[in-house]
């Protein structure tokens, strides 16, 4: 390279390429501060977006095909270095709208880069640059949409018959929705289906423009769509919550405080306990409180766990906690159990011998090796608990259905003989103990 053409080249596409550090790949472990290394240099370019907009555009689309070139050389099971990508895209649009440059070509642009995504950057890419795009920038691409849905094949697709048709469709009506185009919206949904999250989504222009009535009634529609349907979605619990402050506004509280009990009755748990309380009047509270607690004894055990611990309800999950089956308790998450185990040992240390032997089974029982010494720790625990309750007779038969059941997994079996006969366990030292002794052999 001449010197001339060195001087020519700009200083920030250099910051681009010493972050990038092309050929070299990035583990998972050393992604999120190469990908903050990454987000410095795209953070200098937002400075000069205003001075020099035309400038960041042309350097933020550099830097743009400049990770499609890294993404081979990245572990980014993390996600962050695909949401910097997804950054370098709308501060790319902004800096071509600072600068005038035609909308017509930045949508072209844009549904190029969707069209052949091959890192998935800009998957759901339509739901973030319509906070970004203009009138006249949104315009242009619902127009490029429009324009690639209608071509799409419907059902002559191999793989996944009518997916191109459905990709399109669905970023056009995130396009029409971002206009607060209602009426294209509806007519877009008559000329396909409607389902529950388009009500939502019309029912939310609604409500963005102080049109309560209306919205409250295309929440009801995509609540019948939704009700005719086998699954709960996530559509159904939005549009339950925005039923209920749409009645709370219109003058109808009693009917948004019903909707809660409803909801809270079939899925007890703390977010709906949360949104009950939300509409109980506050000399109320006491009342509806009681009845939430009894009527939660109908939910499941790990909500019931969450929700119980959330009120200081001890009693009431002790109790549960006691009629709960073995079954049940191995079916606990290891983040629910473990805390829950420590923070009832001194108070109820029958129930905390039943958890921390619920840990050590759940790891055997699914043959788990690596984590048998977890396991033992485990089941150490809940032999000190089984003694600290005198409960003598119930230990006993957990090491008699040890014996029986697992006599076969040798790595964990002498292990938990020891255990049972009260011998030091042989657990490896530290490692900067094990560290020493090697070194004193020398």
């Amino acid at each position: 390279m001449t010197p001339r053409k060195r001087k020519q080249i700009d200083p920030f596409e250099q910051a681009i390429e010493a972050a990038l550090s092309p050929g070299t790949y990035i583990s998972y472990g050393a992604a999120s501060s190469f990908v903050d290394n990454v987000q410095d240099v795209a953070d200098d370019i937002v400075k000069i977006m205003k001075s020099e907009p035309g400038r960041a555009a042309l350097l933020f689309e550099t830097f743009i095909g400049a990770c499609h070139e890294k993404a081979d050389e990245i572990d980014d099971s993390g996600g962050d270095f695909g949401m910097l990508v997804e950054g370098l895209f709308l501060d790319w649009i902004t800096s071509r709208k600072a600068a005038n440059h035609d909308p017509n070509e930045t949508a072209k642009s844009l549904l190029s880069w969707m069209e052949v995504d091959p890192y998935g950057f800009c998957h759901d890419l339509d739901r973030q640059v319509v906070k970004v795009l203009d009138k006249k920038g949104l315009e242009a691409f619902v127009g490029q949409i429009r324009a690639k849905f209608e071509s799409a094949p419907s059902l002559d697709e191999q793989r996944y018959p009518g997916y191109t048709r459905r990709r399109w469709g669905g970023a056009l009506k995130t396009l029409l929705a971002g206009q607060g185009d209602v009426e294209a919206y509806k007519a877009f949904c008559e000329q396909t289906e409607f389902a529950a999250k388009d009500c939502l989504a019309i029912a939310d222009i609604y409500q963005s423009r102080r049109r309560p009535e209306e919205a409250l009634a295309w929440v009801e529609r995509g609540l019948a769509i939704a009700r005719s349907g086998n699954q709960r979605s996530s559509e159904d619990h939005e549009l339950h919550a925005m039923e209920r402050a749409l009645l709370a506004k219109i003058g109808r509280p009693a009917d948004a405080l019903q909707s809660a009990w409803s909801e809270f009755e079939a899925h007890p748990s703390t977010f709906t306990y949360k949104e009950l309380m939300r509409y109980v009047p506050v000399n109320e509270k006491k009342t509806w409180h009681q009845k939430a607690m009894e009527a939660s004894e109908k939910g499941d055990l790990t909500s019931q766990i969450e929700l119980w611990l959330k009120k200081k309800e001890m009693d009431r999950l002790v109790s549960r906690l006691r009629r709960a089956t073995a079954k049940e308790l191995e079916a606990l998450g290891h983040s629910t159990t473990g805390p829950l185990a420590g923070k009832l040992k001194r108070d109820h240390p029958d129930v905390s011998a039943r958890l921390y032997s619920a840990q050590c089974m759940r790891v055997i029982n699914a043959g788990k090796s690596k984590y048998y010494d977890a396991a033992l720790d485990n089941i150490e625990r809940a032999r000190k608990c089984y003694a600290k309750a005198g409960l003598n007779d119930d230990w006993r038969a957990v090491v008699a259905d040890v014996r029986q059941r697992h006599f076969r997994k040798k790595g964990f079996m002498a292990g938990f003989e020891e255990i049972v006969t009260g011998a030091p366990r042989n657990v490896e030292p530290p490692f900067l103990e094990r560290a020493k002794a090697r070194w004193l052999k020398k």
